[in-house]
């Protein structure tokens, strides 16, 4: 599997909710980008609570699911240029159906690992100016997800995301969303078991379904 990446984009945190402060306003980057273990060079997080950190160094959320939101929204201009949900990496072709947690990515130099999907929160919605955008993204599991950086190195718009290894078989990203927000879809004890054995899911989630799990 494999898809062109249209934009590589970061931002940098900026006032946006009064006090409150966020880096989901990213704009492409010129040239050839720096992907560091921390993520993007030149990108930065303001709640590091969060975001940020290894397990969350990259994000990528599907272009292909902006015909949708257009729909739904009755259009919006954000969605006329790159990176309207936050997202570092803009491609298509590739979505959360498609992947599963530990499938390994060369991006450039770079290799990536994807390690969980993304659990939207209010300020996509403060960012659109729209209410009712988490709750669609939790029923149709539309999420995006982080990449770790296995190997730094750099890329550049027009490079290729090419899958090199296959993780967790059967645990694509939608299906561990499903489990973890959407209410209609609950894990079951063997599931839960399961996804905390995941070892190639980030270390906060294993953590947190262990403890769920008992295990």
């Amino acid at each position: 599997m494999k898809t062109q990446v249209n934009a590589l984009c970061a931002g940098l945190p900026k006032p946006f909710n009064g006090a409150e402060m966020s880096a989901i306003d990213k704009r492409p980057l010129p040239g050839p980008a720096a992907i560091r273990s921390f993520g993007i060079e030149g990108d930065m997080v303001a709640d590091t609570v969060h975001h940020g950190g290894p397990d969350m160094a990259v994000h990528h959320y599907p272009r292909d699911h902006y015909a949708g939101w257009d729909a739904w929204l009755g259009g919006h201009d954000m969605l006329e240029r790159p990176a309207a949900f936050g997202e570092n990496i803009v491609a298509q072709g590739i979505s959360e159906s498609d992947v599963c947690i530990g499938d390994r990515f060369r991006l450039g130099s770079a290799l990536l690992e994807i390690s969980q999907p993304r659990k939207p929160c209010w300020k996509i919605e403060h960012h659109f100016g729209r209410k009712g955008m988490v709750a669609r993204i939790i029923k149709q599991h539309n999420c995006g997800w982080y990449y770790r950086v296995i190997e730094e190195g750099a890329a550049r718009p027009g490079d290729m995301l090419e899958r090199v290894e296959s993780g967790h078989e059967g645990w694509n990203v939608a299906r561990v969303f499903a489990k973890l927000y959407d209410p209609t879809h609950k894990p079951d004890p063997t599931e839960l078991g399961a996804m905390a054995a995941l070892e190639r899911l980030s270390v906060t989630l294993r953590d947190k379904l262990a403890l769920q799990h008992g295990s």
